[in-house]
């Protein structure tokens, strides 16, 4: 070591202009040493960083103990800020035939480490806290504390955390690290420069790093929605309380006029940019599908985040007929996990939303998965009073969710209720069937139907009983059920005009399908349900 480290020095010396003092071959290499060592200043090592064999050299007075600690340090510094080589930070990790500061400071004795560790970190927070660069003219110049943060985060890492024992340096380093992501986050986390990416960090640190990014979500802000990931991810129950609060800042500034009268002039210059000229009406749709989308963003971060801000916020907002369909939709999509599974008042929210009747289908189809989300006895009997709803399409979608929640046991119950609505479209019957024939239970779901194809219940519990059979039945089961053939009790009948409610079925007459209506369940039997049975092959 001593040997190659004497050469190396001595070629230094010559190209400072030292070669007189080392040209006799007759000094033993010892002294040479000791002179060259004396000799290295700071600028030789700052230099150095710049040249081919810049590394060999800042490793060598790193590592070697007649060199001033200062010097030492100096290097240990020098090596963090070389550029990098082959898009490798070699000072930091090294090459394939160089030892780089980490693999130099591992292979040194640990007392001797400790020192140097003790005398680095300062120096790497004083770096890693510098303010970052100032935009000039929409140009982003390179960040002089990448390097830094990236050795400090390496010293961490590296061997398991070896070669930084003492817990107040590493809480030190921690600490540096954090309030470095914290400040100027978007520009930091998509900084390509690192070794290690702001999202492998917070993956490390965790809580720490992400303790200060609800200060950073405000309306307008970018990547709000990478903070929100990283709050969800790692961030402690205060944290995330934060983030829940700025998020719903964020949505109601979003969702307001003032966004629209600030965001008007931006589209307005990328329409003449485009050379575009849309009408009045033209115009204000944009701005609004504009809004749409930035909302629907930031209701996906309400959804990684949660919490009970945003959950009183997205209900409030579903619950608004005034909003768009797409936007109330995405609040509700929003809530799923969030919701409290045993509060009546969170289901109570959902399903006035569901229960309304002006309420869209998109809508209507998001709020009901939501009241899927809750235990059965804290909905079921909201789900019920469904039922009674003048669209039928409402009751459809509650009625399914009872019976996916439901076991055959509760059959009974169901049937109850059924029995009792006004008007019915033919697909709920036909539907509900198909789900009970799906169900659970200590009782098969043909026997809990049985009892139900009498002409005695009421026609609405008849046919549901029935789309079991059209759903299951076969030839075989034919005779069960055939005495319904002469039963003329009129079919159910929906509101005028209203869409999907139509009791037809396509018959096959002299081999063309002929579409009949159906105004009994005699007529029933005949059209819809002995075909479908007489065509099924016995089980």
């Amino acid at each position: 070591m001593k040997k190659s480290l004497g050469r190396t020095l001595i070629f230094s010396c010559f190209r400072a202009g030292l070669a007189q003092k080392v040209a006799t071959l007759a000094v033993p290499l010892a002294l040479l040493v000791s002179v060259a060592g004396c000799r290295t200043t700071n600028e030789d090592v700052n230099r150095w960083a710049s040249t081919v064999q810049g590394p060999k050299k800042l490793v060598a007075v790193l590592t070697h103990d007649k060199y001033p600690i200062d010097l030492r340090v100096e290097s240990g510094l020098a090596l963090i800020r070389m550029k990098p080589r082959n898009g490798r930070r070699v000072g930091i990790e090294g090459s394939d035939d160089q030892a780089g500061l980490m693999a130099s400071l591992a292979q040194m004795a640990p007392a001797e480490r400790t020192i140097l560790v003790s005398r680095l970190v300062p120096a790497l927070e004083a770096e890693i806290k510098k303010p970052p660069p100032v935009v000039q003219g929409g140009q982003v110049a390179a960040d002089p504390s990448v390097p830094y943060k990236d050795a400090a985060f390496a010293l961490l890492k590296h061997e398991g955390g070896r070669l930084v024992p003492d817990d107040q340096l590493r809480r030190r380093l921690r600490d540096a690290l954090s309030s470095w992501i914290s400040v100027n986050f978007a520009q930091r986390f998509d900084d390509s420069s690192q070794m290690y990416s702001v999202k492998q960090m917070v993956g490390d640190l965790r809580s720490d790093a992400v303790r200060s990014l609800p200060n950073q979500m405000v309306p307008g802000a970018a990547k709000v929605e990478a903070m929100a990931e990283l709050v969800a991810d790692y961030g402690d129950p205060p944290t995330k309380l934060a983030a829940s609060q700025r998020l719903v800042t964020i949505a109601t500034e979003t969702a307001s006029e003032a966004w629209i009268r600030q965001k008007s002039p931006g589209v307005e210059a990328a329409n003449k940019a485009a050379k575009l000229a849309p009408t009045a009406d033209q115009f204000k749709q944009q701005l609004e599908t504009y809004q749409e989308e930035e909302l629907v963003r930031v209701f996906t971060s309400m959804k990684r985040v949660g919490g009970a801000p945003v959950v009183d916020y997205l209900l409030a907002f579903a619950q608004d007929g005034k909003q768009s369909p797409k936007k109330r939709a995405a609040a509700l999509a929003a809530l799923q996990g969030h919701l409290d599974r045993n509060s009546g008042k969170h289901a109570d929210a959902v399903l006035a939303v569901a229960a309304a009747p002006d309420t869209p289908p998109q809508v209507l189809d998001v709020a009901l998965q939501r009241a899927g989300e809750f235990p059965r006895p804290v909905v079921v009997s909201r789900l019920y009073a469904l039922f009674d709803s003048k669209v039928w399409k409402v009751r459809w979608v509650a009625a399914e969710l009872v019976l996916r929640m439901s076991d055959t046991s509760q059959l009974p119950e169901f049937f109850e209720h059924i029995g009792k609505v006004q008007g019915m479209a033919m697909t709920e019957p036909l539907r509900y069937g198909g789900l009970i024939a799906e169900m659970k239970g200590a009782m098969k779901p043909v026997d809990a139907v049985t009892p139900y194809i009498s002409s005695s219940r009421p026609v609405p519990a008849r046919l549901t009983a029935l789309g079991y059979y059209f759903n299951r039945g076969t030839a075989a089961d034919l005779p069960k059920v055939s005495h319904l053939a002469s039963d003329t009790a009129k079919t159910p009948t929906c509101a005028k005009d209203d869409e999907g409610c139509e009791w037809t079925c396509k018959l096959d007459v002299d081999g063309k399908l002929e579409a009949k209506d159906v105004k009994t369940v005699g007529e029933f039997f005949d059209f819809c349900l002995k075909p479908a049975m007489e065509k099924r092959p016995a089980r």
